[in-house]
């Protein structure tokens, strides 16, 4: 299983969605987006690419604040995953945004605009960073495998 995960695009439009995600999101099994889209439209246009799972953030319209939870749990090839956009400054964010979830694999989780992927207390941290400069890609068979791909 394959999951494309991306946060913080900052983009009003799908134009502007970079190439490099628009050709490796559609050869994903499911896309992830950790909030701060913006604009609806970049929701839609990554609904074309795949079945995605998404949570606001906080500068992310009304009306994606109406359609998309500010936290979601999703189990993908036998894990937990929990899916939030975080807040306040980036050092500690790890601690803020596990204190959302009980019994998790993975913690899939933006706001800071640092990509990081860090095994805490038997929890993979997945942050793919902003959208405009890097989307991961989680690999879930036996073992979780993460990775950060630069833009």
């Amino acid at each position: 299983m394959r999951i494309g995960v991306l946060s913080d695009t900052h983009m009003h439009s799908a134009e502007e969605i970079p190439p490099e995600i628009l050709k490796a999101f559609p050869n994903m099994d499911l896309i992830v987006h950790a909030g701060d889209f913006v604009g609806s439209a970049v929701l839609e246009g990554l609904k074309q690419l795949g079945e995605v799972k998404a949570v606001h953030g906080n500068v992310d319209s009304m009306k994606l604040r109406g359609l998309l939870p500010d936290k979601e749990l999703l189990v993908v090839g036998g894990k937990k995953i929990g899916v939030t956009h975080g807040w306040g400054g980036p050092e500690g964010i790890e601690q803020r945004v596990k204190g959302l979830f009980n019994d998790v694999d993975i913690i899939i989780y933006g706001h800071s605009h640092r990509a990081k992927i860090e095994q805490i207390e038997n929890i993979l941290f997945f942050n793919p960073g902003p959208g405009y400069q890097s989307f991961g890609i989680l690999t879930i068979e036996q073992d979780v495998q993460g990775e950060i791909i630069k833009i």
